[in-house]
């Protein structure tokens, strides 16, 4: 491994951080991270559910989509994993304390890429900022990605880009050797509601489209075209998922 060498980020004419590779959405749509409470909604993004489908050795392949909510200005979605009505906020987080959740900012100011590391292939290389692990998996079809991304074969080089894509904290990302650019997506903005069946729970908020998202203190976090946001209550990593809603199994209770 080495330490990156490569463009960490830009900066918008509103000096907001934003990833190399990522668009901030021109719909105006961002989520603010109310101070003890829940995401606020700004704009009219799409919010449906994503189902992570396995094969059968129980490795996750594709997403399936499933239900849609309505989301729009002023709508809030519950982030303590208290509330009765998820997605949507029903005043649960209240008692978020006296259950053991900490809805407190811990995530990191600084960019990704800034502490990410680099894995070097043949054609594409990866970087991986394992703080932002979702618990996904996708990362582990055929040979995992770490090792996938050595290889020169037409087929294992779109692999790797796959993989990576599908990683919905942005923990991994491809980048074309040639160009030094990132191979990313550019997605209309969404917020998906991930269920994963295989781990017998519910995942995060997955935002797509470069949404940004301001802390409690107005802080815009830097925009990243794929991002994933706690909505279990218990990431140590706050507003972001860090996979902990596999390990206490968090359950939404939304049906397909």
């Amino acid at each position: 491994m080495r330490k990156l060498k490569i463009l960490i980020m830009s900066k918008t004419s509103d000096d907001i951080m934003v990833q190399n590779g990522t668009t901030v959405n021109e719909k105006g749509i961002s989520v603010e991270v109310m101070n003890g409470g829940p995401y606020s909604v700004h704009g009219d993004p799409k919010l449906v559910q994503q189902f992570i489908e396995t094969d059968d050795n129980g490795t996750s392949v594709a997403y399936r989509e499933g239900r849609a909510f309505e989301a729009k200005e002023g709508t809030h979605l519950c982030r303590c994993g208290l509330s009765k009505n998820k997605p949507y906020c029903d005043g649960s987080h209240r008692h978020a304390v006296e259950s053991g959740i900490s809805l407190e900012e811990t995530a990191s100011r600084h960019p990704s890429l800034s502490q990410a590391e680099e894995y070097p292939g043949p054609v594409v290389s990866i970087t991986d900022d394992g703080s932002l692990c979702a618990f996904a998996r996708f990362c582990d079809q055929d040979k995992r990605i770490w090792h996938e991304v050595e290889s020169r074969d037409p087929e294992d080089v779109k692999l790797t880009v796959k993989m990576a894509q599908q990683c919905p904290g942005g923990r991994l990302i491809t980048w074309n050797n040639k160009t030094n650019t990132p191979i990313e997506t550019q997605h209309e903005p969404v917020i998906s509601i991930i269920e994963d069946p295989h781990q017998h729970c519910s995942g995060p908020l997955a935002f797509n489209g470069g949404i940004p998202v301001t802390s409690s203190d107005g802080f815009t976090y830097e925009v990243r075209n794929r991002q994933a946001l706690c909505r279990c209550g218990h990431s140590s990593n706050v507003p972001f998922c860090d996979g902990s809603h596999a390990s206490v199994r968090f359950q939404d209770n939304l049906t397909d």
